[in-house]
């Protein structure tokens, strides 16, 4: 497994050990002692599952209470996932890191606690699972504008159009209005 620090350092690519041969492949997703040495030493309590086609936006979430940690992998398809800092004690506070995620890079991208996190999907439908390490609880959940300026993140949109949102993603708030972490 190797370890690679994004421009936010707390925000992990992590490209797993891949054993393949004529009948496909092998590698572990998840496995405590390896990670822990990585600097991931967290309890997942949920794992979620999610499918969406192309142009589909998905964040930028986040919860202000019960913070959630994720671990974000692609199963099928390829995704730009997105965290962005709202912890307001970080040197790094309000900046993002993004990387394409896909089934055929198999890499995986960590999300601490205290990030808004969310995903574009570039190819026909994606299929992306992570690992939390809170519950979901919705009455904690916030939502960031995908496009506020003062984040200025560079989504690779397909064709340049808009994304598809949900309405909850639509109504999402600025940076500047945002509820931040300490």
């Amino acid at each position: 497994m190797k370890i690679i620090p994004l421009a936010i350092p707390d925000i992990l690519l992590i490209q797993p050990e891949v054993f393949g041969d004529h009948r496909g492949f092998f590698m572990e997703t998840w496995q405590a002692e390896k990670f822990k040495k990585a600097g991931i030493d967290e309890s997942f309590v949920q794992d979620n599952h999610s499918k969406s086609s192309q142009g589909i936006l998905r964040g930028l979430h986040y919860q202000l209470s019960r913070p959630q940690g994720k671990l974000v992998r692609v199963i099928a398809g390829e995704v730009f996932d997105v965290a962005v800092d709202l912890r307001r004690s970080s040197p790094a506070f309000g900046k993002w890191a993004g990387e394409r995620l896909s089934a055929e890079n198999k890499l995986m991208f960590w999300v601490p606690p205290g990030f808004a996190h969310g995903f574009y999907v570039l190819s026909e439908s994606a299929e992306v699972i992570y690992k939390c390490t809170d519950f979901y609880a919705p009455e904690h959940e916030r939502c960031l504008r995908w496009d506020d300026p003062d984040l200025g993140i560079d989504w690779p949109l397909v064709n340049s159009g808009p994304p598809i949102l949900s309405a909850k993603d639509a109504e999402g708030v600025s940076f500047r209005e945002a509820e931040y972490y300490p």
